[in-house]
């Protein structure tokens, strides 16, 4: 019997299935609308039967068939995936599809040109990014829904492995107007009186309250917010300080505001970043390759980032 559809066909099916819209999907798979609108049409022409229902204010939505037709296509997908990794571990060669998890407070700092570079030197990989939580992490990295993920030593389960690449220590967000903004460092007691902005991600909220708990002083928490864009924006709008261990290139929030950057001093817990993975993931060669490649990077300091940044 024939082959009735390719990979590429059932990679645009999974691409638009997963984001509602073939617009989304263009942007995922880097492939014009016209291309997913034509693969679709051939699968659901193959094999007789409507993966999709049309809305046109809404989009498309996975019809009861489609729903079935994901589950199967993502394991053929997978299949395929594990194939190509066999074949470039046998040839000694770095080819396939490498999928790559961030965590999502720096994901935008780190991965678009480390991936860049990564691709650039092995140009048979094909880097799929994700940007999660680090619940997320452990969740898709044990359902092998990722590779490997870069992110920090965040209470690392005993059933997954962490790679250490930098170590960076925490450091104070201040408007640029505070009385503290001037200063060349400053201890957590200092901060127990001031508003603080919590970024109020799982397992980071509980390292940065720990750096309180171990001074034994309690911090007041006047806002909390997801994202580090609006904690970065609050802090510089003088709503209050806030804490981080990563520090982008620009000292300016998103909405033009200035940051200022201090140490956080004393006795304090700095964090690791690095690439959690399944035990034995370091075997496989897109892996082994990746990871590597993620520690010559961090020694040359080209990634912003990656390096811890220097006061």
């Amino acid at each position: 019997m024939p082959l009735r559809f390719t990979l590429r066909q059932l990679e645009y099916f999974v691409a638009v299935g997963e984001a509602g819209s073939i617009a989304l999907a263009s942007e995922r798979v880097n492939v014009s609308p016209p291309s997913i609108s034509t693969a679709i049409a051939q699968l659901e022409k193959e094999f007789g039967i409507p993966l999709f229902v049309r809305r046109h204010a809404q989009g498309l939505s996975l019809s009861q068939a489609g729903r079935q037709f994901l589950v199967q296509a993502k394991k053929v997908l997978d299949d395929a995936d594990v194939l190509n990794h066999l074949a470039g571990d046998v040839l000694g060669k770095v080819r396939g599809t490498l999928s790559v998890g961030c965590l999502l407070t720096f994901a935008q700092l780190v991965v678009p040109r480390l991936r860049r570079s990564f691709e650039t030197r092995f140009p048979e990989v094909t880097v799929r990014q994700h940007e999660l939580t680090q619940a997320q992490i452990f969740d898709w990295l044990r359902r092998a829904e990722i590779d490997l993920a870069l992110t920090y030593d965040l209470e690392i389960p005993a059933d997954l492995d962490f790679l250490p690449l930098a170590e960076l220590p925490p450091y104070v967000l201040l408007p640029e107007d505070h009385p503290l903004a001037g200063r060349s460092g400053v201890a957590v007691p200092e901060l127990q009186d001031l508003p603080m902005i919590l970024l109020d991600l799982p397992y980071s909220s509980d390292y940065f309250l720990s750096l309180f708990d171990e001074q034994r002083v309690r911090p007041r928490i006047v806002e909390r917010t997801r994202d580090m864009a609006v904690m970065r924006s609050l802090v510089g709008n003088g709503f209050g300080f806030s804490l981080a261990n990563i520090r982008p290139l620009s000292d300016t929030s998103p909405d033009g505001r200035r940051v200022v950057s201090v140490p956080l001093t004393g006795t304090v817990r700095s964090l690791r970043r690095g690439l959690a993975m399944a035990p034995g993931a370091r075997s496989i060669l897109n892996i082994s390759a990746f990871a590597e490649h993620c520690r010559e990077v961090v020694t040359a300091g080209t990634i912003p980032g990656l390096k811890a940044p220097e006061n």
